[in-house]
């Protein structure tokens, strides 16, 4: 699925993101536990440059635990950087954020102006969550909604840092397909941009292989799962997701589906490990190098029939 969602405000979020760099000491990037490789945004690998990184793992109480610890120690293996996993079901995760800023950027006992972390990431990933979490206080707007935050904005911390606060920002396209499918099914991108029901297959494809007992747990232990068509309608049937003449209204199983496993209540699921995206990396750069080569063809076989003309 082709992701093309790119608003104004997201484009003036990536100039001023730009502008300020600067002057920022440390990156806190937001990822969803659930995606840690999709949520993962590639235009800030450019725009980071050398700058430390500190990647917090949000709603990880809605993730696989074992593969949210597998992606924690595959993302600190990178340079200057380090990971973490929050949840706003166990708050005082978020306290480890300030000991691991510290470890990136010890004090400077020269240093008189304070620490400055900017706070990145996708739409409603929990930068908001974090952000509150962090100041003790409600400063930023949070919902289940993306593209809540509009504007930058500063946020005093105390003890020698800032947090710079910036809107959710997804890059202008999505080159991984399979990415795609993950960001729309845990929500990045707003339900009425996509097909509910063939996001909710898809989910269901990787679903009935890696969380088979989690499924049948919740929609009963006879669930089918060799086709993901036949489980959507099967779901539809169950959940009373039900049209004209009695047929599946299969726009309705997906939502229904989706707002399930966004909510947590199939059980800590995990979309992807470190071992699917090296594959998946290779697997996008020979489908984009083919579709290139695909068009110069298609410029030379134009060319050469202009000129006989």
């Amino acid at each position: 699925m082709a992701i093309q969602w790119f608003p104004g405000h997201m484009h003036k979020a990536r100039k001023e993101m730009a502008k300020v760099l600067p002057d920022i000491d440390v990156l806190i990037e937001v990822l969803d536990a659930r995606i840690p490789w999709s949520s993962e945004n590639p235009m800030l690998t450019e725009l980071r440059g050398k700058k430390p990184s500190l990647h917090v793992l949000c709603k990880s109480d809605l993730a696989d635990p074992a593969l949210t610890q597998t992606w924690i120690g595959a993302l600190a293996e990178q340079d200057k950087t380090d990971a973490v996993a929050v949840s706003t079901e166990h708050s005082e995760t978020y306290r480890e954020i300030p000991k691991r800023l510290r470890e990136l950027m010890p004090p400077d006992p020269k240093r008189i102006k304070p620490r400055v972390a900017m706070v990145v990431g996708i739409p409603n990933v929990g930068k908001s969550t974090l952000i509150n979490q962090l100041a003790g206080r409600v400063v930023a707007k949070t919902g289940n909604e993306p593209a809540i935050t509009k504007r930058q904005q500063p946020i005093q911390l105390g003890e020698g840092w800032i947090l710079r606060d910036t809107p959710g920002v997804l890059w202008p396209k999505v080159d991984n397909q399979a990415s795609g499918y993950r960001l729309a099914a845990t929500g990045a991108i707003r339900d009425t941009a996509m097909d509910s029901s063939e996001v909710a297959a898809v989910l269901l494809d990787f679903l009935g292989i890696h969380y088979a007992d989690s499924l049948r747990s919740r929609f009963g232990d006879d669930l089918e799962l060799a086709e993901s068509v036949q489980t959507l309608e099967q779901i539809g049937q169950r959940r009373g997701c039900l049209g004209g003449g009695g047929l599946v209204d299969f726009d309705r199983a997906g939502r229904l589906l989706l707002q399930e496993f966004r909510s947590g209540l199939l059980g800590g699921i995990t979309l992807e490990t470190p071992d699917m995206r090296e594959r998946e990396i290779v697997e996008t750069q020979e489908r984009l190098a083919a579709e290139e080569q695909k068009r110069d063809a298609k410029k030379s076989a134009r060319r050469a029939n202009y000129k006989k003309k």
